[in-house]
């Protein structure tokens, strides 16, 4: 989830996309400059649908992060180059996993994690999200339904909307927040603005 922040208001804010598909299981969002996330993409999505050619299947989250990260980490030593400005939030799901979230730093480093945020704000996001997340997640999870998974992802996107809230400047609109969605299949979405002002009005 992310704030959809246009350089004007003049700019159609549908044009001014943070979070992207990167292949039908993996998503991503960025925190920094733009073009470099844009590039990144491109690389991640060519990469997943290199191994999809080659196994028959996309690829897990972890194996998306190690590429993105590989490429990240190259550019921080080679000549003539520089480094990446972004930080990214990785989210996918996989038969063998189940749902995974990666955080990927500008140098290549990257951590699995239940809950992160990223960009201005992070620190008291980051707090906001230890006190609140073990409550939400409703202790340790076991073998659920598609009506208790469904549950628990509304549960999931209003912590998230709490959380993005702590740092939000204005009002929060379905034109400026963004959210990307793994649902009970494994299949990553981008919700629509009609979805997103449903879950704004349950805030």
């Amino acid at each position: 989830m992310t704030e959809r922040k246009t350089p004007s208001p003049l700019v159609d804010p549908e044009t001014v996309d943070r979070v992207s598909m990167v292949c039908e299981t993996v998503g991503l969002v960025y925190s920094g400059m733009g073009p470099d996330a844009r590039i990144l993409l491109l690389k991640a999505r060519k990469a997943a649908q290199a191994y999809r050619m080659r196994f028959g299947e996309y690829p897990s989250c972890a194996a998306v992060v190690r590429d993105v990260a590989r490429v990240m980490q190259e550019y921080t030593q080679s000549g003539g180059v520089r480094p990446f400005g972004v930080s990214l939030l990785v989210v996918g799901a996989d038969p063998q996993h189940g749902p995974s979230l990666y955080q990927v730093d500008p140098s290549g480093a990257y951590w699995a994690w239940q809950a992160t945020a990223i960009g201005k704000g992070m620190v008291p996001a980051r707090g906001f999200l230890e006190k609140r997340y073990g409550a939400a997640a409703g202790g340790e999870r076991g073998e659920e339904q598609e009506q208790q998974q469904l549950f628990e992802l509304q549960d999931a996107v209003h912590l998230a909307l709490l959380t993005l809230k702590e740092s939000f400047e204005g009002q929060m609109t379905p034109e400026n927040v963004q959210i990307g969605i793994v649902d009970g299949s494994g299949k990553f979405r981008v919700a629509a603005s009609s979805e997103v002002a449903d879950y704004l009005q349950n805030l």
